[in-house]
């Protein structure tokens, strides 16, 4: 079977490489506020540093389980991370070009 490209979705690697900034940007912020080393956040929530620290540069793509735990290590709801993040991204952003 021969698959005509031209109608195959292709994530757009510009808008994912955005999302992971922003992501990584609130992971930061959030990390500090709390007054929290990537170290010791990483070991109170069973996430390696080097995941964290990639994270916060926007270099990993994050797992939804991580994400979930580092809301849980902010104190707040794991909607309300993921909202803050879609309030940081341009109006109308899609990750998938139509």
């Amino acid at each position: 079977m021969i698959v005509n490209m031209s109608y195959v979705r292709k994530t757009n690697i510009v808008k994912k490489e955005e999302l992971l900034r922003v992501i990584g940007k609130l992971i930061k912020e959030k990390r500090l506020k709390k007054n929290k080393g990537i170290l010791l956040l990483g070991y109170e929530y069973d996430i390696s540093g080097s995941s964290i620290m990639n994270l916060e540069k926007g270099k990993r793509d994050v797992q939804i389980t991580t994400l979930w735990k580092l809301a849980n290590a902010f104190g707040i709801p794991f909607s309300d991370f993921i909202k803050e993040v879609e309030s940081n991204l341009p109006k109308d952003f899609k990750l998938v070009d139509d």
